[in-house]
């Protein structure tokens, strides 16, 4: 059901985009935003990796430097069926972890300093699985792919908003149901996608964690990592881009998921509670 909803909100979230091509420029808008799609997605598709350690501000970890580390994310790759992942570390007081990659086969997973002090093997463990599953359930570059979409409809309508403030100076009808079209793109174009966003990332998540608790057999394990970290980030929040929170296991800007729609996270309260009552079941 989850893999559904996220294909149905993929293809809401595409055609907000192309919609927004149209009102710019009819036919030749919407094949340019076509263009301009494959584009972005192809960048997206070899490059979204990189950028995102390089906004975490990520280094490689060798097994030497740390077996321990190397040895957890072995067994939860084995455990998958996955190829073992590269491993980066964040030098972060706030407890987190997030992988990204554009398959199995190019993959990493990033853990902070922080992560390692306050949970045990059992729940540092569980935590990898569920990063195992967003390589697994190819949600890496599911949200590449989404973020990057957003963000384009979100330059877009910038470039409306622009074009209604200095493009609003002359009258006539016409000029006024253009100024219309575009402060709707300007304005209720990116909440959309805002919305589409959060919800594909939510989804992915709650089947994230999921996965993580069936190969890891320890949702309990997994629920009590996410009650550590989400107090562990309210007192230390993480400096990383907005753009790049949806990534992490927990939200990294204040640990807490907000309730609302724009909510990139689920609540920490429901995560957990879905795990607790599916881990009987093993």
């Amino acid at each position: 059901m989850n893999t559904v909803k996220t294909f149905f909100l993929l293809m809401v979230l595409t055609a907000l985009f192309l919609v927004i091509g149209f009102g710019f420029g009819g036919e030749g808008g919407l094949i340019i935003a076509v263009f301009f799609a494959l584009i972005m997605n192809f960048g997206s598709y070899w490059f979204s990796d990189r950028i995102a350690l390089k906004m975490a501000h990520a280094h490689p970890v060798t097994e030497e430097h740390d077996p321990d580390l190397y040895r957890i994310v072995s067994e939860q790759a084995q455990a998958a069926g996955l190829p073992m992942p590269k491993v980066y570390e964040i030098d972060s007081d706030s407890p987190n972890a997030f992988a990204t990659g554009r398959s199995p086969n190019h993959a990493t997973v990033a853990v902070t300093t922080g992560i390692r002090r306050i949970l045990d093997r059992e729940e540092l463990g569980a935590v990898l699985a569920h990063e195992m599953a967003h390589v697994g359930n190819r949600d890496t570059l599911i949200m590449a792919v989404v973020a990057t979409i957003a963000g384009a409809i979100s330059m877009l309508a910038f470039m409306a908003q622009m074009s209604a403030i200095f493009g609003g100076m002359g009258g006539g009808r016409d000029r006024g149901g253009s100024i219309i079209g575009l402060l709707v793109i300007a304005i209720v174009m990116p909440l959309a996608a805002g919305l589409v966003r959060a919800a594909i990332s939510r989804t992915r998540e709650y089947q994230a964690d999921a996965t993580g608790a069936r190969t890891s057999g320890n949702g309990y394990a997994l629920a009590s990592a996410l009650e550590k970290m989400e107090m562990g980030v309210q007192n230390s929040p993480m400096k990383v881009a907005e753009g790049a929170s949806h990534l992490f296991i927990v939200n990294p800007l204040s640990g807490r998921s907000m309730a609302g729609l724009f909510s990139t996270h689920p609540p920490i309260a429901e995560r957990v509670r879905r795990l607790r009552e599916m881990t009987p079941s093993y």
